[in-house]
């Protein structure tokens, strides 16, 4: 009964569309109406500006570092009751119900659970691997997506041998990041060209 309502309080955590909410307290502003109308901090930015970007991102971050933290570090649960609760918050910001299920692509609200699960050590090395592959990749959801499949290489053998839950918590955030971004991945990966050719002119 203690998973549900927690798995309950964080997916209504992450549910809460702050990112939505600052654009209309910044000036009546839809974000949707923007960029790649996800609902998210990236066009919290491209409508409003880095003033409420930075507020909404954090807030986005929270939403899935609190909930977890509480019952991961507070509560000193770490069994397979705490999958549900971990995923939670990430699948309500996906399928938030106050915006009709059509949520945000969880990037921001996946780094809160991971510091959450890890402290600083999983957040650090996602951002990372996150960093590697835009250097990589010219396609931000593929680096996104390839970023944390090289992430598990990092949960797994070091946390999942003692705590299995883990494997199977990285295992249904890559899933739901993918659906999340499945209409950017249609399009193929494309290397980034980093060494551009110089320009020989006779």
């Amino acid at each position: 009964m203690e998973t549900i309502l927690w798995a309950l309080i964080g997916f209504f955590s992450g549910a809460l569309p702050f990112s939505v909410i600052a654009g209309y307290l910044a000036g009546r502003v839809d974000i949707r109406n923007f960029g790649d109308r996800n609902p998210g901090s990236t066009n919290v930015l491209r409508a409003v500006g880095l003033r409420w970007a930075i507020p909404a991102f954090l807030l986005d971050y929270l939403k899935g570092a609190i909930p977890v933290s509480i019952v991961y570090l507070l509560r000193h649960d770490s069994g397979w009751s705490l999958a549900p609760i971990a995923l939670a918050p990430i699948l309500g910001h996906a399928f938030s119900p106050f915006l009709l299920g059509r949520g945000g692509k969880a990037v921001a609200v996946t780094f809160g659970v991971w510091t959450a699960l890890t402290l600083g050590a999983g957040p650090t090395t996602l951002g990372l691997l996150l960093g590697l592959s835009f250097t990589v990749l010219n396609h931000s959801a593929w680096a996104l997506i390839l970023a944390f499949t090289l992430f598990g290489g990092f949960i797994i053998p070091y946390y999942a041998p003692g705590q299995p839950v883990f494997a199977l918590i990285w295992l249904g955030n890559l899933i739901i990041l993918a659906f999340k971004h499945r209409q950017d991945l249609s399009s193929a990966p494309r290397l980034r060209r980093i060494i551009k050719r110089s320009d020989h002119r006779a």
